[in-house]
């Protein structure tokens, strides 16, 4: 068995779990985005939040309705990024906002300002969106993203990460007073990767394939955790 499969072999033990949210990033893929994607999907995560927001909306819109399509046939959540439009268009209930946006979004509905246009007749975005997620950054962030509706969180970046060069980490004292603050689930994010049990990286074949930070991110209170660039590698 060559390098890649035994990894990818490997992987599927270890992650078949509601603990993970895969994030996804078509850049730091190797290989077709889809194919990447149906990868990740037979490891069947909790959700796969389709994060391309640089996309143009007509290309997310297209790309979405394939990625929710093949979602559905491996029975793993798709959640939508920043695109309400597209989520509308498509009729499907699950988001991920960053907070910014759906506190914008909030104080439109309630002004009035703006209709969902949706086919089950109704304003109200909490009736039509069955999960809302939302990313925050601080412990007021989370009581006001709990306050707007949303029903899960990310928070970060907990670990040191690539994505955040010259950033330094929030750590996991931070992520334990985000738990204790609010009562939806809150999933880890940043630097949270799959490795094997000597801390060599995902992707080097080893026998043993983990997620060594998600027990203490766990023990801070956090659901789970969410790893992007093991997922668009593995």
């Amino acid at each position: 068995m060559n390098k890649e499969k035994l990894l990818y072999e490997n992987s599927k033990h270890a992650l078949q779990s509601d603990n993970i949210i895969a994030i996804t990033n078509r850049h730091l893929c190797s290989r077709p985005f889809m194919e990447q994607l149906e990868r990740v999907c037979k490891l069947h995560p909790h959700a796969i939040v389709l994060r391309e927001k640089d996309m143009p909306e007509a290309e997310y819109l297209s790309l979405a309705r394939d990625v929710i399509a093949l979602c559905k046939k491996y029975d793993v959540q798709c959640m939508l990024h920043s695109f309400i439009n597209v989520a509308m268009e498509l009729e499907h209930p699950y988001i991920h906002l960053p907070l910014p946006i759906l506190e914008a979004y909030v104080k439109k509905i309630v002004s009035g300002n703006i209709s969902t246009g949706m086919s089950k007749s109704t304003d109200n975005y909490q009736q039509f969106f069955k999960v809302i997620g939302t990313s925050v950054h601080s412990v007021e962030d989370a009581i006001k993203a709990e306050q707007l509706g949303a029903t899960y969180m990310t928070a970060g970046h907990i670990f040191a990460t690539d994505c955040k060069k010259g950033l330094p980490p929030r750590g996991l004292d931070f992520l334990k007073n985000v738990c204790d603050a609010v009562e939806i689930p809150v999933y880890a994010i940043g630097g949270i990767n799959i490795a094997s049990n000597d801390n060599s990286t995902a992707y080097d074949a080893m026998p043993h394939i983990s997620v060594p930070r998600l027990a203490d991110v766990m023990e801070c209170g956090a659901t789970g955790g969410c790893i992007m660039s093991g997922m668009m590698r593995i």
